[in-house]
């Protein structure tokens, strides 16, 4: 007869890789595994009655399927290759490898449980007086995409003892491997013992006993056990790993799905540094369990050396707690914690902190116990609606910078709506309060927003191939010692492009504003008006303009393309005035660049309208290259007929001819990006705004680096003749296979001073990660001229991987 068809040939089992070895937390389901489906793969089921006998097939080649009802092998026709009929196996516990925690089980395991086992065998003999069937020479059963190899496999029919022996090895649907010198299960499939045992696992983890024992189903106990996911070194196999995991005893218990092991040592490098006499982590699994996750070491000019301890809690399985103590050398203890919830329509998340301010040179007014809370919560309505909440308050930005925490200027918490319908109409309505973390600004002109309500719409393509869009932006700002606010807003806008038979592109362009606005106590902060202390006004405003521009298009062969492009556009309106008396609310970051040089309206929101009459140009060229990179510049300026104190002295635009505004960008390849935009008087054509970034990747090294130069902005009440001119640089290098080394920096300039600075230096291989970083920051305490605490700190982080918090499984 043929051989029938045999997927895999024999072999030894293989040792552990060479060249690393690596710790994992998932030693657990090598063993459970194999325990469990070891029997399921191969024994007919404790129940089949032995009534049937099976010839000698010495010297033939068989395939075969065990029938649980007759205890039979298929037979098929001399001369040919045997049938192997689809017979279910006996009922088996579900694998633990195969079960997703989140499954039931009777779910989870139903189709291993009904599946054929059909297996194949150079030789197979049935004793009939001792009642013993017995198959050898390149064993092959399978179930499902579970694979099982074996020298040879006997089965005693009326003990219910299973035996493989030699070269056992058991594949895994997902890939993992088990190996074994022998392996010996009752029928009923809950007790066994498994010698030599090897295991190669997911995530490039490894483990090996001398010998495991399956008990009721459930508990696993393995002996002289080592665990790591670190290849072992090729020139010298015989060299220690990185790191291993060593244990007298480990015990896998599947009900409460945890390692247990005792006597466990940490060897690095083949040292040990670190011994426990218990130590347990959760069963791989478990996509997320209870525990310690990898401590942070570090050191600051405040807290001195630390440590903290994030301790994660895993509530249930739509809701986690992270505790985060810190514990320092010169401050009392800290306390921080993540929370996190999902539920089926929304998500839930909470940062928050508690520690003491009372060392070093924290001012007396700041003293004391402190805290933050960052938090926000989003849920969907329906399929256009959700609503959401976000709560950010701090005691202080000393506090936040002294323990590490993110500390911005000023915090925003609010509650909104907001509806969504495709990409054409979109609306918003909330309500915001801000707390400011600057000593230098007034808390009593902060205003509070309630409520802000902006939608817009953009309409298809019509007829004419026009696009017309509109929208609304209404708000009341209340101040409890200031100026309240409260404004009506809306918007109508309409392009028209077309193009001649000459290739020019015209463009009709409309904009209609209509605003109603109530203002009372104008003569206080932050408008301070000398003529009025109310005003209750509606205004209107209408832009028209007409844009051409004549794209000039040459062929460079296999250079690419030339775009010359020269555009102009006259845009007329009535004259708006100064404004002097309307709340400046949503205009105030107004900066006149290339960005905005074609705008109908360029200030940022309504409170502040454009008009009069103007002429924009500009001159654009690009060069685009075959590979996608590309040279390309514009440089424009704008002409008005009457001059307008609209806009402040220095904006570029105060007086009839603008300053001119122009940007360069160079990117001819990929590892080159430059861009640079820049606005220069129109007069003088000195510097008044410069900002520039670059990148550069060469092989492992990338460096980046820019530059940034802006004039006084006067409606910046705070800064008002504040001049700012800094540069910035960082570098990120690849150090061989393993190391990566990073540094960044910021330097003011104007003032002669450093800004921040920080390094790091990685390892990572296939079972570590190693991050060390040192950062230094020189901002200043305005309020006593001197540095925040915690403003030089360095840290260090070790992780292992698949025993850490990196999110690595071994199964």
């Amino acid at each position: 007869m043929q051989r029938a068809q045999h997927h895999a040939g024999p072999g030894p089992a293989p040792t552990l890789p060479r060249r690393g070895v690596r710790l994992r937390r998932s030693w657990r389901l090598a063993l459970l595994g194999s325990a469990a489906l070891w029997p399921a793969l191969l024994l007919p089921g404790a129940s089949a009655p032995a009534q049937s006998l099976m010839g000698s097939g010495s010297g033939a080649d068989l395939m075969g399927a065990i029938d649980p009802a007759t205890g039979m092998m298929g037979s098929g026709q001399s001369g040919g290759a045997l049938a192997t009929p689809s017979i279910p196996a006996a009922p088996m516990p579900a694998p633990a490898a195969a079960t997703a925690p989140a499954r039931p089980a009777a779910a989870a395991g139903a189709r291993d449980r009904n599946a054929p086992v059909t297996f194949t065998a150079d030789e197979v003999e049935y004793d009939q007086d001792r009642n013993l069937v017995t198959a050898r020479g390149s064993v092959e059963a399978w179930q499902n995409e579970r694979i099982l190899r074996t020298d040879t496999f006997t089965y005693n029919r009326e003990t219910g003892i299973a035996t493989a022996e030699g070269n056992v090895q058991l594949l895994e649907p997902d890939g993992q491997v088990t190996f074994a010198d022998r392996a010996e299960l009752t029928g009923d499939m809950r007790n066994g013992v498994i010698e030599g045992l090897k295991a190669r696992l997911a995530q490039n983890g490894r483990m090996v006993a001398n010998g495991a024992r399956r008990t009721d189903g459930n508990v696993v106990d393995m002996s002289r056990v080592v665990y790591s996911t670190c290849d072992l070194c090729a020139d010298d196999p015989e060299a220690a790993p990185l790191w291993q995991l060593r244990a007298r005893v480990a015990t896998h218990d599947r009900e409460e799905r945890r390692l247990r092991y005792r006597d466990a040592t940490l060897d690095i490098d083949g040292w040990p540094v670190l011994y426990t006499p218990y130590l347990s982590h959760p069963d791989p699994t478990i996509p997320r369990a209870s525990g310690f996750l990898t401590p942070v070491f570090g050191s600051s000019r405040y807290l001195g050396p630390f440590l903290q301890t994030p301790y994660y809690y895993a509530i249930d399985g739509s809701s986690d707690l992270t505790l985060r103590p810190t514990f320092s050398s010169k401050q009392s203890p800290g306390l921080g914690l993540d929370y996190r919830r999902r539920f089926n329509s929304g998500t839930v998340n909470l940062s928050a902190s508690l520690g003491d301010l009372s060392g070093g040179n924290i001012a007396d007014d700041e003293r004391g116990w402190g805290g933050h809370i960052y938090s926000s919560a989003q849920f969907s309505l329906d399929e256009h609606w959700r609503a959401g909440i976000n709560i950010n308050r701090a005691s202080n930005q000393t506090y936040l910078r002294a323990w590490r925490y993110p500390a911005p200027r000023q915090l925003t918490s609010d509650v909104y709506l907001e509806g969504f319908w495709g990409t054409e109409g979109y609306v918003r309505l909330d309500s915001r309060i801000y707390q400011s973390l600057n000593e230098r600004d007034d808390t009593s002109v902060i205003p509070i927003v309630l409520p802000n309500l902006y939608a817009d719409y953009a309409y298809p393509r019509d007829g004419w191939g026009g696009y017309l869009t509109a929208d609304t932006s209404n708000h009341i700002l209340l101040r409890s010692s200031g100026t309240d606010t409260r404004r009506l807003a809306t918007r109508v806008s309409y392009d028209l492009p077309k193009q001649d038979r000459f290739g020019s592109v015209w463009t009709v362009r409309g904009q209609a504003d209509l605003i109603g606005l109530s203002a009372d106590n104008l003569n206080l902060a932050p408008v301070s008006s000398t003529t009025e202390s109310s005003n209750t006004t509606a205004t209107g405003n209408v832009r028209v303009g007409l844009d051409w521009r004549m794209p000039f298009v040459r062929s460079a062969g296999e250079y690419g393309s030339q775009i010359l492009e020269p555009r102009v556009q006259f845009v007329s309106g009535p004259s708006t005035g100064r404004q002097y008396d309307i709340p400046n609310e949503d205009s105030l970051d107004f900066e006149f660049t290339d960005a905005n040089l074609f705008a109908l309206n360029r200030f940022t929101g309504r409170d502040r309208q454009e008009g009069g009459t103007r002429v924009d140009a500009a001159m654009r060229g690009a060069w685009l290259f075959p590979n996608g990179g590309q040279v390309e510049g514009l440089v424009g300026r704008s002409f008005r007929a009457s001059e307008e104190d609209v806009f402040y002295a220095g904006s570029g635009l105060e007086k009839k001819a603008s300053d001119y505004v122009g940007r360069v960008r160079v990117s001819p390849v990929s590892w080159l990006d430059l861009i640079a935009r820049a606005r220069q008087d129109g007069e003088t054509f000195a510097n008044r705004l410069t900002e520039t970034s670059a990148r550069v990747s060469l092989g492992p090294v990338a460096v980046s680096g820019g530059y940034l130069f802006t004039t006084p902005n006067p409606a910046l009440t705070t800064t008002p003749n504040a001049r700012r001119r800094e540069v910035s640089g960082g570098v990120s290098a690849r150090l061989g296979q393993y190391w990566r080394a990073g540094a960044t920096g910021r330097y003011d300039i104007e003032t002669s001073k450093p800004v921040s600075a920080g390094v790091n230096l990685v390892y990572e291989d296939e079972c570590l990660i190693f991050n060390t970083s040192y950062s230094r920051s020189w901002a200043e305490n305005v309020s006593n001229s001197t540095y925040y605490p915690s403003g030089e700190t360095l840290l260090f982080s070790v992780g292992f991987k698949t025993i850490g918090d990196f999110g690595f499984r071994a199964i």
